[in-house]
């Protein structure tokens, strides 16, 4: 077992490069055009790593799914999730896959939750900073330059789960690392002008309820990922009225 979930964290974290980027300047924001093509009335776009495809859930019960599903019976059509997200992504890394992505229209929302990797790997929280920062500027770039349609997620506390109990480090240092990163992308995020959601605190009520956490040990589970549905569901349904 420790063998498998070794494999797993791994591929979920992974090494990479790092790079300086600009802080965000609203000023920068140049919306793209011509919305792409859905069967929905509403589009949605979803940046992140593993945390937003699911990693060890069905895609259905990921938290863009189980969102699109809340939004759909609350009577706001909104197509299939467009995901940008890989197991393992830095933020460098996001903004790469993004570019090659090479996205030709704006979204109704956009949700973007990354960091993870970048704590994992010790990646400077000042690099940390500047990827986010631009990272942030090209989700209310695709949100038509709307900051109400852009909604950040904050990174869950992966040191309470099996894999975190028994991959070496204490939980209590990650849980602090966890914050600090956090501490940056919400002051990011609110100075911007951007809704935040803080699903950390509840993510680590999985130290005691194991039915949070996925088969793997490591990532949440479809229940996890139901509650940041539901906690970002009310502020999206309003934007969509």
């Amino acid at each position: 077992m420790k063998i498998l979930l070794s494999a797993i964290l791994f591929s979920f974290l992974t090494s990479g490069c790092t790079k300086q980027a600009p802080m965000i300047n609203e000023s920068t924001t140049n919306p793209v055009t011509n919305p792409p093509k859905t069967t929905g009335n509403f589009t949605y776009l979803a940046l992140g790593d593993s945390y937003t495809i699911g990693e060890s859930v069905q895609p259905s019960e990921s938290f863009p799914y189980q969102l699109q599903k809340l939004l759909k019976n609350n009577g706001s059509e909104v197509a299939n999730p467009k995901i940008i997200a890989t197991t393992g992504w830095t933020t460098d890394e996001l903004q790469a896959a993004i570019k090659k992505e090479n996205l030709s229209g704006t979204f109704s929302f956009v949700t973007l939750l990354i960091g993870v990797n970048n704590q994992y790997r010790g990646y400077p929280i000042s690099t940390y900073k500047q990827e986010f920062s631009e990272l942030l500027q090209t989700a209310i770039t695709y949100a038509g330059g709307t900051k109400s349609r852009v909604f950040v997620i904050s990174i869950p506390d992966w040191g309470v789960t099996p894999f975190g109990k028994n991959s070496g480090r204490s939980p209590e240092t990650i849980a602090a690392e966890i914050d600090r990163f956090n501490a940056v992308n919400q002051e990011i995020t609110l100075a911007a002008g951007v809704s935040y959601t803080n699903i950390t605190p509840a993510s680590r009520t999985a130290a005691t309820d194991i039915s949070l956490i996925a088969a793997d040990g490591l990532h949440p589970s479809a229940k996890m990922y139901s509650q940041w549905a539901e906690a970002l569901f009310p502020k999206i349904a309003a934007v969509l009225k």
